[in-house]
């Protein structure tokens, strides 16, 4: 069919009627992609100086929870584990420049981008894990947790701000869509008290996160969790490697900085048939 002739066809059911629209549109639907399915990963640590010993994931959250004064989410997610280690092996955890990741608070240096414990918590795994194919994994399993988790949960037994934030779905792994979600959900201004509470609690749901994981992959339990998300999958189908357009390398939630136009939902299935 020619390109001009499907135009003129589907202008012409536009003007029958929006179920005509509906029966074109869902004809020219492509397959959208499959959904990850659970997987258990398989690690075999090689010779590292860089060992691993079981953790509890409730200390090391409340750790990362009281470092966070000290240097922020990053810093803190960091220095929870990395502390421990020390105690647990010395060097070369002892001399661990955990001062250098000050620079994640507030989205890498306050500019609002990938959230500073979710930096963190996949430095670690960086760090600890040396199976390219399996940090990528697990740090997946993490964002997309972080993205459709209801945060914080975590409650200090000794709160450094005496007020318990209300959960929120960030639907994002950026600092910046992450607490502005946060912030319509509780009506509160982003340089509140509450605010940075939210983001120290948050820090510490993270590590205990982490930290789980830590203990699953070196005892050989650990099976991915969370589902491929389900918007990201859509957007793919078109956008991603296998698609037409091919412009687009992502696994985060398109929908955190994107919004879909009418035009977009009516004629985009449409047009991509049409495309070579």
């Amino acid at each position: 069919m020619d390109r001009r002739i499907a135009m003129k066809a589907a202008a012409g059911i536009i003007i029958g009627g929006g179920a005509g629209l509906f029966t074109l549109t869902n004809a020219f639907k492509p397959e959208v992609q499959s959904a990850e399915k659970p997987q258990k990963l398989d690690y075999k640590p090689d010779e590292s100086a860089w060992k691993y010993a079981r953790l509890d994931p409730v200390v090391t959250a409340g750790l990362a929870y009281n470092y966070y004064s000290e240097g922020s989410c990053m810093y803190a997610t960091i220095k929870s584990v990395v502390s421990q280690l020390a105690e647990k092996f010395g060097e070369p955890f002892t001399s661990f420049p955990v001062h250098l990741f000050k620079y994640g608070h507030g989205g890498v240096g306050g500019y609002g981008s990938v959230c500073g414990t979710l930096n963190g918590a996949a430095a670690l795994i960086g760090l600890l894990i040396t199976d390219k194919n399996v940090q990528d994994k697990m740090i997946a399993d993490l964002f997309r947790w972080y993205e459709k988790e209801p945060l914080p949960a975590f409650s200090p037994n000794t709160p450094a701000y005496d007020y318990f934030p209300v959960k929120s779905v960030s639907s994002s792994v950026l600092c910046h869509a992450s607490n502005t979600n946060w912030c319509k959900t509780a009506g509160f201004k982003v340089d509140s008290k509450e605010r940075k509470e939210r983001c120290r609690r948050m820090t510490a749901d993270v590590t205990m996160k982490v930290a789980t994981s830590l203990n699953e992959i070196f005892e050989n339990a650990y099976i991915t969790r969370v589902q491929t998300d389900e918007t990201a999958n859509a957007c793919l189908t078109c956008h991603g490697s296998e698609g037409k357009v091919n412009n687009t390398a992502v696994k985060m939630n398109c929908n955190s900085c994107h919004t879909e136009s009418v035009g977009h939902q009516v004629f985009a299935d449409i047009h991509y048939k049409m495309m070579e």
